[in-house]
């Protein structure tokens, strides 16, 4: 018989055993088995910074709360033993839920008739709040202690309080530890002090009775439950005189209303799609507001000239990222439609477009920035611009035809750009949604076309880089981009020295402008819709638009008036701001060469020449002859016409006379400022006397083949025999100026490509000597 119970009782161990086994396996497996993470549909808020780590906007969660998961290593220490200590000391002992507890809570709340008291453990609390469970009778607490085994069962410690703090409310409508660091304190929660972190351990037993919503003081209430848990603390935590003093002293809490809402129109171009808890950009929130108050300020004393609403851009060309970004004046301004991003939105650009078409120009040779170009009227095909002010200067350079925002030379450049055309260039810079090129001729040289602020600030920014187009960036996140080059670094330069001569306004606000240079442009639309003002002032790009939503016109939106003041205002409060704002250095353009020139033609000065100047050029490629407008005549001293030969020195003198077109002479005319015209006469105006010059190198007719491999070595040099009075030859290479040489200079040149070369001398008295040469380029 004792054998039998022996047998049996062995038996049942070992059963018993097996069972313990087995529920060890399940429960290992079960813990082992892969868990979705606690932080999984659980709608969490986005946190925007500027490119220094300042707060820009906390953005509400999906279920209109402000949550955001925290990992628990970058959580202060303080905060957590402060949580542990109020909440549940035995948390790492228990096995979810603390019997001791439960039963003391069970007795005082239905047996001794006390107060209510729940007894629950973090991860009770955390169960109660993950599957939102009534836990207010004891099936609810019975369901709870359940959910909590599973969790514990389900996850490690690390995992169940990290989610606890990421799960409990602190007051209206702000859930997580991360959150009301942020809300409250204006800081992560990892460099919470000691007094922060009790504060905020205490407030989750209830948070909506101990905080003033409007001021954010902390209730007596609260301080009192503080001080309890900073007295336990002191039992636990070695504390120094300086941490009790800090207990001493008032605290206030910001509230959710006192948040940061900066740079909303920014924003909100970012959130489509944005899931990041936490979004580093590229703004600077400083500028942001420097701007905007700028922007407020200039609305305010404009008013009454029907001025309400404006959008600006400000753009770092180093990096491409944006600094600040106003899309209208008011965001809460209804009336004005605030809530519109102006700077998203397609307007016509005016003259804004005019330095591209001037840069395409030098790039293709068509100009250089003292080209003489004619403002007079003009018709192309069927299509007859009109200045702004529907008057014509005559002859006006390049230079002043850009900084005066002259109509009919721009057009007239635009209609010889080929490859690519005006059109061309602008799908290439990325402006988006442009109908064919057909449907604009010409007008697109004069905002016949839509672009918004962002995409021209894009175009100044490669303007800045010295030609090469890169995308704006507004996450520090996003890639620097190389760029793509649309212009040669000469082209660049050359259309920044001439916006640079561009004078400013001078009803601007500051009483000592900046010295820092600035390369700008305006802009007004047809039907005075639009005023602009862009241009580069050191590192930044700035564009400024003002006009209605609506589209409506009104006679004070003319870019010079309206948006160059806000823009110089700008300009001048940034570089106030920033003393030591400097441009950023960029080489010289290595194939830039300065040339004297006779300004009356922007052409090479012959001796007769009474008016010069210099101009940028580019070897090769820019167009400049020998100046043809002072010519010299023998004059018959007794009629005053033209002395026929042969020439009494005592009865003739020579005059120079200028030669002008007939349109031009015509302009000049009608503004009042004839010019004397050359006198007549039945005799031949006299030739210039003296040799011309004599080319001795290259050869005449003559192939001429250099190796590719000794590029920069291998070069072909021009010289020329010329007349005793000769003291400077212009050389040519199919009527592209080449460069100049002391008349008894040789000049060395490289060609690129295998050809048939014309090759002309041309000496400062107008004398010329041409040949034709072969030149081949072999491996």
């Amino acid at each position: 018989m004792k054998l039998t119970n022996r047998a049996g009782l062995k038996r049942l161990l070992q059963n018993a055993a097996a069972v313990v086994v087995l529920l060890a396996l399940f429960l290992l497996g079960w813990r082992l088995w892969p868990h979705p993470p606690l932080s999984q549909g659980l709608p969490l808020s986005t946190a925007w910074y500027d490119r220094h780590g300042q707060l820009l906007r906390l953005q509400l969660a999906t279920d209109d709360r402000y949550r955001q998961w925290t990992p628990l290593a970058e959580m202060s220490p303080l905060a957590i033993d402060g949580i542990l200590l109020h909440e549940d000391r035995w948390f790492y002992a228990n096995p979810g839920f603390n019997p001791v507890s439960l039963l003391r809570g069970f007795w005082r709340s239905y047996i001794s008739g006390g107060s209510k008291q729940g007894g629950s453990t973090i991860t009770m609390q955390l169960a109660r709040m993950k599957w939102q469970l009534n836990t207010r009778t004891p099936g609810g607490k019975l369901v709870q202690l359940l959910r909590a085994v599973q969790l514990e069962l389900s996850y490690s410690k690390h995992d169940i309080l990290e989610a606890y703090l990421n799960y409990a409310p602190y007051g209206r409508n702000i859930e997580s530890l991360g959150a009301a660091s942020l809300i409250y304190f204006n800081k992560p929660p990892a460099k919470l002090t000691l007094a922060e972190a009790l504060t905020l351990a205490v407030l989750p037993q209830s948070p909506s009775l101990r905080i003033d919503p409007r001021s954010g003081e902390l209730s007596p209430a609260l301080m009192q439950a503080r001080n309890r848990l900073f007295a336990r603390w002191k039992q636990h935590y070695p504390t120094d005189n300086g941490q009790q003093a800090l207990f001493r002293l008032p605290m206030t809490l910001r509230q959710p209303q006192a948040l940061p809402f900066i740079a909303p129109h920014f924003i909100e171009q970012l959130q489509p799609g944005e899931r990041a808890l936490r979004v580093d950009t590229t703004l600077d929130a400083t500028l942001q507001t420097l701007v905007e108050r700028q922007v407020r300020a200039y609305i305010l004393r404009n008013q009454n000239r029907g001025i309400h609403n404006a959008a600006v851009m400000l753009v770092d060309s180093r990096d491409m990222g944006v600094r600040a970004m106003i899309g209208s004046a008011d965001y809460f301004n209804r009336q004005i439609q605030g809530q519109v991003n102006g700077t998203t939105a397609k307007r016509s650009p005016g003259s804004t477009l005019k330095p591209f078409i001037y840069a395409l120009g030098m790039e293709q040779g068509v100009l250089h920035p003292m080209t003489v170009l004619k403002d007079v009227p003009s018709t192309f095909g069927s299509y007859a611009p009109e200045n702004f002010d529907r008057r014509f200067l005559g002859p006006v350079t390049a230079t002043d035809a850009l900084n005066f925002s002259r109509n009919i030379p721009a057009v007239a450049i635009a209609a010889q750009l080929r490859q690519p055309s005006f059109y061309q260039f602008l799908r290439l810079a990325g402006i988006s949604n442009m109908a064919s090129e057909k449907h604009y001729g010409l007008s697109l040289v004069l905002g016949g076309g839509e672009v918004t602020a962002q995409e021209l600030a894009r175009l100044y920014a490669m303007l800045a880089n010295r030609g090469e187009l890169r995308p704006l960036r507004m996450r520090e996140s996003d890639p620097l981009d190389a760029g793509a080059r649309l212009l040669s670094e000469e082209a660049s330069f050359m259309t920044l020295d001439i916006l640079r001569q561009h004078r400013r306004p001078g009803d601007t606000l500051a009483q000592r402008p900046s010295s820092l240079p600035v390369y700008w442009k305006t802009g007004t639309s047809w039907g005075f819709r639009d005023a602009w003002s862009v241009g580069i002032f050191g590192p930044y790009v700035l564009v400024v638009w003002q006009g209605n939503f609506s589209g409506q016109g009104n006679n004070a939106f003319i870019g010079a008036e309206a948006a160059a003041p806000l823009f110089f205002n700008i300009i001048d409060s940034v570089a106030a701001s920033y003393p030591q704002l400097r441009e950023p250095r960029h080489r010289f353009p290595p194939h830039l060469k300065k040339v004297d020139i006779c300004l009356p033609s922007g052409n090479l000065p012959t001796q007769w020449c009474q008016q010069r100047g210099s101009s940028w050029f580019i070897p090769g490629k820019s167009p400049i002859t020998v100046d043809t407008v002072y010519r010299p005549l023998r004059i018959d001293n007794l009629s005053g016409k033209v002395a026929c030969a042969p020439w009494d020195e005592h009865s003739s003198h020579v005059e120079v006379f200028e030669f002008w077109p007939s349109d031009l002479a015509n302009v000049f005319a009608s503004a009042g400022l004839p010019k004397r015209p050359p006198p007549g006469g039945e005799c031949q105006p006299e030739s210039q006397s003296g040799s011309a010059p004599r080319i001795t190198s290259p050869l005449k007719n003559t192939t001429y083949t250099l190796r590719q491999s000794q590029r920069g070595r291998e070069n072909i040099s021009y010289s020329a025999v010329t007349d005793a009075d000769s003291r400077t030859v212009y050389w040519f290479v199919d009527d592209i100026y080449l460069g100049s040489s002391a008349s008894k200079t040789p000049l060395d040149w490289q060609p690129t490509r295998s050809a048939r070369y014309r090759i002309r001398a041309v000496d400062d008295r107008g004398r010329a000597d041409s040949r034709t040469v072969r030149v081949e380029i072999i491996n």
